[in-house]
């Protein structure tokens, strides 16, 4: 095989990563060229009656510019030539242009509080059976259905002749190539998409009153959609890559990473800020009973992703924003994991998807106003308040996974877990023991391999993403953890469900 070239940018709600990937003489491997941190700024803005509204927004310009700094980092340190360019990022979010590609506005973040009530304006435009039915997907704050929904009902005057709507990954993809389209991994969670004909659905964007004409054209992961544009190739020192649709949403790149070799018997969670929890299944399951317990059908690779988005590391990172703003100093995450690890268990359980976690202003006083509500003991130190999620954590996904083997009639056997919590040697050892199930953590950068896979597949590279099994096998080290202490996390978990209940 001659050897091929390839980029992945991955971008998350805490950062981006860009890497460079080879496949050369049957082999694939990849290497970190940049890192960048970046975050959601809120604003506190006082509205036409003088009350302050906060508003939380995304600097989608220092993103963009990180890009271009992990392409020069690229020439710099591989090679000035490139085949393909491939983009993922969190599965939420984007932004309405004028016919004139100008930005209507800063680019909102999903955290931000005008959406905390419109899962029920959204309800009340369509029966909430019907859109789960077309859909498959649960009902979020986030969901870009109340983004748009909002949108369209507090900014029309913003909707003029041209302007379209680009999804956060295609923002950037526009940024790159000037192309206007979507993948349909990232469209199916929009909750705007028709689950089975892969199309933007005319019914709920009616309903919602949505214009057709603004959405982008949807396309299968793996098609190639543009090149860079030439001013932007000659800013980097490139040639004008192609730029391939990925899985564009992280997950399922994540997904298509994970090292599954029977889907019906692996659960997988693709841990970070979030923890996404489910199965690869054939079709999309919409019965009553995956309705009532709120889980999705994402667009896969030629499959579904049958899941449920979990609060991740989030809680975790908040604490650590918080205890850093009053130290003066960041603990880093050995120092976090050892005061966890040191910590008595089981000291207190919370439900890490309690609403009251989602966006507190103080992630510590959440935790100790959890536990005074369901008489569970405050956690009295920073440690404790640690271990208190990281079991909480491992024992939601137990109790994800029974509603996902009840609801798709299938049995799990192992957990493979991938992204950047499979680092955490912790919670990967407490997800073995709450869940009795052996542990499979790795590869840590799935996201980033996922996304090299399907730029594979759109250059031809693979014959399908049956061929990814043994590539992920033979390139990264997968670790496994056997449960232990059964006795206690038995009796954990039945504490755990009358909490989460």
């Amino acid at each position: 095989m001659a050897e091929h070239r390839l980029f992945a940018i991955d971008l998350g709600a805490s950062g981006g990563k860009c890497f460079a990937g080879t496949f050369a003489d049957g082999a694939f491997s990849l290497q970190e060229v940049h890192r960048f941190e970046h975050e959601a700024a809120s604003l506190f803005i006082p509205d036409e009656d003088g009350r302050l509204v906060e508003r939380t927004y995304w600097d989608d310009i220092l993103i963009y510019r990180n890009i271009l700094a992990g392409l020069r980092a690229y020439r710099r340190n591989v090679s000035d030539r490139l085949d393909s360019l491939g983009l993922d990022t969190w599965g939420a979010d984007g932004h309405f242009m004028s016919a004139e590609g100008e930005l209507l506005g800063k680019v909102y973040c999903y955290r931000d509080h005008r959406l905390d009530t419109m899962i029920a304006q959204v309800k009340a435009r369509i029966e909430p059976r019907r859109m789960y039915q077309l859909t498959g997907i649960h009902f979020q704050p986030f969901n870009v259905s109340n983004q748009l929904h909002w949108f369209v009902n507090n900014r029309r005057d913003l909707l003029r002749p041209g302007c379209f709507y680009l999804p956060i990954p295609s923002l950037f993809y526009y940024y790159l190539s000037g192309v206007r389209v979507v993948d349909s991994s990232w469209a199916s969670v929009t909750q705007l998409m028709d689950a089975r004909l892969k199309a933007w659905s005319p019914e709920i964007l009616g309903r919602l009153e949505i214009p057709s004409e603004v959405m982008p054209d949807i396309v299968a992961p793996g098609t190639v959609v543009g090149e860079l544009l030439a001013p932007v190739a000659e800013l980097v020192g490139l040639n004008r890559a192609k730029l391939v649709a990925v899985a564009s949403h992280d997950t399922a790149s994540a997904f298509a990473a994970a090292p599954v070799a029977n889907p019906a018997q692996a659960l997988i969670v693709s841990s970070g800020t979030w923890s996404l929890v489910g199965k690869l299944v054939p079709e999309p399951i919409t019965s009553d009973k995956a309705m009532a317990a709120n889980l999705s059908n994402e667009g896969g690779i030629g499959n579904v992703r049958f899941l449920k988005n979990c609060m991740g590391t989030w809680l975790v990172q908040e604490l650590r924003r918080l205890w850093a703003a009053a130290d003066g100093r960041e603990m880093s995450w050995e120092e976090i994991t050892a005061l966890a690890r040191q910590a008595p268990a089981f000291h207190a359980l919370i439900d890490p998807d309690d609403p009251s976690f989602y966006n507190p202003p103080n992630m510590e006083r959440a935790i100790a106003d959890f536990c005074g509500r369901k008489g569970e003991p405050v956690p009295p130190d920073r440690g404790s308040a640690l271990r208190t999620v990281y079991e909480s954590l491992a024992l939601k996904y137990r109790f994800v996974n029974a509603q996902i083997c009840e609801a798709s009639a299938t049995t799990t056997r192992v957990v493979n877990i991938v992204g950047g919590g499979s680092r955490n040697d912790l919670l990967n050892q407490f997800t073995a023991d709450a869940m009795g199930l052996p542990v499979q953590a790795g590869p840590e950068e799935a996201t980033a391999v996922g996304n090299f896979m399907v730029q594979a597949l759109g250059l031809g590279l693979i014959d399908s993403m049956a061929d990814v099994l043994p590539i992920v096998q033979r390139a990264f080290v997968i670790r496994e953890y056997a449960p232990r202490d059964p006795d206690a996390w038995e009796r954990a978990y039945a504490r755990f469900r009358r909490i989460a209940s």
